[in-house]
């Protein structure tokens, strides 16, 4: 099992000189994978290929790049130079995406999700195994004539969804590498998002998928004056159906109540609950939340486990 972290890089005050940094003391306490999140500042697979040819011999991934407002020869592109930027060490996220983002900030209807993302990730698979493609669907084509070689785009990226829902895990399973599940419990895990997507794969001759958990965590000197940062933080995603269903089936209320937060052994006992639920991965986020010396303290855990 690997064990990493997400670099935050989402807010507008961190440089990409203080993204390089952070990354060598994440690798330099042993963590073996950073991630990155996709907003409207940063773009995600250009920080990734910027900090994975700067920091040798970490893992780099972004988690995720939503598949309305995005096309898959662009991803595939996107990806590939980032593949041939790090050697190799580029992990590929993708993700419905909200109704909010869709609708609100791109004016797209956010209309038939699961069919995009089946037709996103057929297109998609071969233009990241040999950079083309030749597919027509429903609401995606996909055709390669224009040269699209990036020397040096090796092995294959592989890519991973941002799936929790029955149906998002199916197409997942069948389709994709793995899954990305966050704010999904061990309970979530082991008894409905493991089983749904694994089996999805069997059925199409697949071999078993990644499971990435992602994981809010810190370890932290005062966890109860933390708490309702963190409730705050996590607020946003309680308003989100696929989110709060999730969460529920975690055996929680709030997205918060999945945040751990405490002392060294409180994260150790977690990483292992989440192995021990299906977890081939774990990437902890929000370890910036309680200032620096929590931030590498947890790091510093995190990076013995792996």
């Amino acid at each position: 099992m690997t064990v990493g972290v997400t670099l935050d890089t989402t807010g507008t005050d961190l440089l990409i000189d203080d993204a390089v940094r952070q990354a060598r003391e994440a690798r330099a306490s042993g963590l073996t994978s950073l991630w990155f999140g996709q907003t409207l500042g940063y773009d995600s697979p250009t920080v990734a290929a910027l900090i994975g040819r700067a920091v040798p011999d970490i893992h780099v991934g972004t988690s995720a790049i939503p598949v309305f407002g995005r096309h898959p020869l662009f991803v595939a592109s996107q990806a590939r130079t980032a593949q041939a930027a790090t050697g190799g060490r580029y992990h590929l996220g993708i993700a419905l995406g909200t109704k909010i983002l869709a609708e609100d900030a791109l004016g797209l209807p956010f209309e038939r999700p699961v069919a995009r993302l089946r037709e996103f990730l057929t297109a998609l698979r071969p233009l990241l195994a040999s950079g083309e493609a030749d597919f027509a669907g429903e609401l995606i084509t996909a055709r390669t004539s224009l040269p699209s070689g990036v020397p040096g785009a090796e092995p294959p990226v592989p890519v991973l969804v941002a799936a929790m829902g029955p149906q998002a895990l199916r197409v997942s399973g069948r389709l994709a590498d793995g899954i990305l599940p966050y704010l999904a419990g061990p309970r979530a895990l082991e008894e409905h998002i493991v089983p749904e997507v694994t089996r999805a794969a069997a059925e199409a001759g697949r071999p078993a998928p990644r499971i990435v958990a992602f994981v809010p965590g810190v370890v932290t000197r005062d966890a109860r004056a933390l708490r309702p940062r963190l409730h705050e933080q996590l607020s946003f995603y309680a308003r989100i159906p696929s989110y709060a269903r999730v969460v529920e089936l975690s055996g929680h209320r709030h997205p918060a109540d999945l945040a751990v937060a405490g002392d060294e052994k409180d994260l150790t006992d977690a990483v292992r609950r989440y192995r021990e639920a299906g977890a081939t991965d774990v990437v902890v986020t929000g370890t910036e939340v309680d200032g620096e010396e929590s931030r590498l303290r947890t790091w510093e855990v995190l990076g013995e486990l792996a």
